[in-house]
């Protein structure tokens, strides 16, 4: 999906264009294809999880990370929750609620992801930071 130029009266159109596409790669994800991720993330992407002691750069390193888990992934239902977006010229950065149950276990984080509009005109993943919902 590609993205678009802004201006005051397209935000909503950008706003729903950045959430869709987070909502396509959930999905993927949560049926074990982390390839909608690889493919919404740019060259230079860095990428913060919980689970590692350091952050990821690049999309080298995010595929290296992501193959071990292909195909183990598996979620029994997902939601994301409360997506905002907020748009300055060509970034846009998602912010959410994420919870997704596997089994018996339920696991809660909050997920912020930058997107930028590259010289495709495609939203593409330059930053993302993921952490526990602490109670």
């Amino acid at each position: 999906m590609t993205g678009c130029t802004l201006s005051s009266s397209n935000n909503e159109p950008v706003k729903a264009t950045i959430i869709a596409l987070e909502e396509e790669a959930l999905r993927e994800w949560n049926n074990g294809n982390p390839d909608g991720f690889i493919a919404l993330s740019s060259d230079d992407v860095v990428y913060f999880d919980p689970t590692l002691e350091n952050q990821l750069v690049g999309k080298k390193a995010l595929e290296d990370y992501y193959n071990p888990i292909r195909g183990k992934d598996k979620t029994t239902l997902y939601k994301m929750i409360n997506p905002v977006v907020q748009l300055s010229s060509e970034i846009a950065v998602l912010s959410f609620h994420y919870e997704a149950y596997m089994d018996s276990l339920m696991i809660k984080l909050n997920c912020t992801e930058v997107y930028k509009l590259n010289s495709s005109n495609q939203w593409k993943i330059i930053h993302t930071h993921w952490s526990f919902v602490q109670p």
